[in-house]
């Protein structure tokens, strides 16, 4: 009776509000696994830089050091033109944030390029292991014609 009433209630919390968000801000899956928001026609593998593990370490590596190189740079410009402390911090941390977004987009941008010569590259070897497969296919099929003449 109790474990009932326990699968019951959260059943009930599932399903209340369809269009609740998550602690991320996503949009909750309804019933059927439909999520709501997304839009169709999106890559139908699911690849992308996020999901590939290559990629999302490469993006992760430059986000940092895109960071720490712009803070740096304008830490030494701002030393080197003897700015108050405080100011030079502001510009550091500014030049810091700008450094980040850019080494973000720059590496969003190259790993998306690997990722597609990637997945090329994958389907070309597939294409020539079936090519090859349907040729030996053929070779043994028209070998046993020719035999049982």
């Amino acid at each position: 009776m109790k474990g009932e009433r326990q699968r019951e209630e959260a059943k009930g919390k599932d399903h209340k509000d369809k269009n609740a968000k998550d602690a991320q801000g996503r949009n909750r899956q309804a019933k059927g696994g439909k999520v709501k928001g997304k839009k169709p026609g999106g890559d139908a593998a699911g690849t992308s830089v996020a999901t590939h593990p290559t990629a999302r370490a490469i993006v992760r590596r430059a986000k940092g050091w895109g960071g720490l190189a712009g803070f740096a740079i304008a830490a030494y410009a701002g030393y080197r033109a003897h700015l108050p402390f405080a100011q030079a911090g502001l510009h550091a941390l500014a030049a810091g944030m700008v450094g980040y977004v850019l080494a973000w987009a720059c590496a969003v941008a190259v790993c998306r390029h690997l990722v597609q010569a990637e997945l090329r590259t994958i389907t070309d070897r597939m294409r020539e292991v079936q090519a090859a497969q349907s040729d030996a296919g053929d070779r043994a099929t028209a070998g046993t014609a020719g035999t049982s003449t």
